[in-house]
């Protein structure tokens, strides 16, 4: 029996509907990682009866917060965040979240970003004594490397650790991830991992109309990457991976879905390229599925969701050897590992695969085998858990005190 579990038993009163105050800086319809994550949660919270209360930057001036049954929107001031400038940067709020929450209290606030949105909220609620939970979600410790300002890294490490430190518990979506924050001072972590839509995202959405417009009868290898068009996804390895590839497969096509600041450059100077844009829903399935080969040689991923999107298509993926990808694959099984940020290794990988389509097909089909079993409501039962858990725990120290 794990501590959730001793939780849940010896407070069974707290197992009831929750009001849970989430603070995040991106939700959908923004397009990221993040956001549809926070879709799903927020949707699969309600499902289950609780009732959420998201406060988030306004996107838009026409943006207005939408009140549902056991969810309402507060929207706060936000500012374009530098180069992301599709998404908003919350500004300090505390005062204003101070007295929301001082007149109606949640039962947990759950911070979902750290800008500074984020750090009022935590402040807001430490100050209320009220039961407070994080997320972590983006390594931009790691970002400062890709941005030309390395020399951040330890005060923004540091930033991060003082940041998470204020809450009773950080949720990481993988072990290893949860190993490196606590290597770096980071406390209280716990692993809720993440899911993946195996509806919408599946082999069945294989298009011969689209692989056509890409130039790409059946039987010719296409070789795809989904995701941010930006310095911090290593792209230049996709490039180069596929140039090897295409050695050994001449009819091999590269589709590169998503946008960026990367994608002007990229663009202008490789013309054999596919720049599909991006793409949502039904249109970004059908993208997925169309493809043979996805490479996704990022280093700075906290999960990485495309990866297990791709695997749920059906795609041999070929990825480095952390976050999702050593989560979910086992490698020459349902995909390729590569060590850690050794580019030749994988290269070769990707190369080795072009030579051979009926193990392309093999990996992909086991590939969708194993993302059949990241269900999101599995995922919604354990994100449930953990604020359970950290509502009662707190509940119990007050008792206490």
């Amino acid at each position: 029996m794990n501590g959730a579990d001793l939780v849940l038993q010896n407070f069974p009163a707290i197992v009831r509907s929750l009001r849970i105050a989430m603070v995040t800086e991106t939700y959908p319809p923004e397009i990221n990682g993040v956001a549809m994550t926070m879709g799903r949660i927020v949707a699969g919270l309600q499902d289950r009866g609780h009732t959420v209360q998201l406060i988030r930057p306004r996107q838009s001036a026409a943006d207005q917060p939408a009140q549902q049954e056991r969810f309402e929107e507060v929207l706060q001031r936000g500012v374009p965040i530098p180069r992301y400038d599709a998404l908003k940067l919350g500004l300090p709020a505390k005062q204003a979240l101070t007295r929301l929450w001082a007149k109606q209290r949640p039962d947990i606030v759950h911070v979902v970003t750290e800008g500074p949105l984020g750090w009022s909220a935590l402040s807001a609620a430490n100050k209320l004594r009220l039961p407070v939970a994080t997320d972590f979600h983006t390594n931009f410790h790691s970002y400062s490397e890709h941005y030309g300002v390395g020399w951040l890294k330890k005060p923004i490490t540091a930033y991060l650790r003082k940041f998470h430190n204020k809450a009773q518990r950080t949720l990481v979506p993988t072990a290893s991830l949860r190993d490196e924050l606590a290597a770096l001072g980071l406390a209280r972590l716990q692993v809720v991992a993440r899911g993946v839509d195996t509806g919408l995202f599946h082999p069945g959405r294989r298009s011969t109309e689209l692989r056509a417009s890409w130039g790409a009868g059946d039987g010719d290898l296409v070789v795809s990457y989904v995701g941010r068009l930006a310095p911090e996804k290593n792209l230049p390895l996709v490039l180069q991976a596929w140039t090897a590839m295409r050695e050994l497969r001449p009819d091999a096509k590269l589709v590169l879905v998503g946008d960026g600041p990367e994608r002007a450059k990229l663009q202008r100077e490789n013309p054999g390229i596919v720049f599909a844009g991006m793409r949502t829903g039904e249109d970004l399935a059908a993208h997925y599925a169309s493809g043979d080969v996805f490479l996704f040689p990022s280093i700075t991923e906290t999960y990485g969701n495309v990866t297990i999107e791709a695997m749920a298509s059906g795609l041999a993926v070929v990825a480095y050897d952390y976050a999702s990808a050593r989560e979910h694959i086992r490698h020459h099984v349902n995909g390729l590992l590569a060590p850690f940020d050794h580019g030749d290794a994988f290269m070769n990988l990707a190369a080795a695969l072009a030579r051979d389509g009926t193990r392309i097909r093999e990996l992909g089909a086991r590939a969708r085998e194993t993302a059949a079993r990241l269900d999101w409501s599995c995922i919604v039962a354990e994100f449930e858990r953990a604020m359970l858990e950290v509502s009662a725990t707190a509940v119990d120290a007050d008792a206490l005190a």
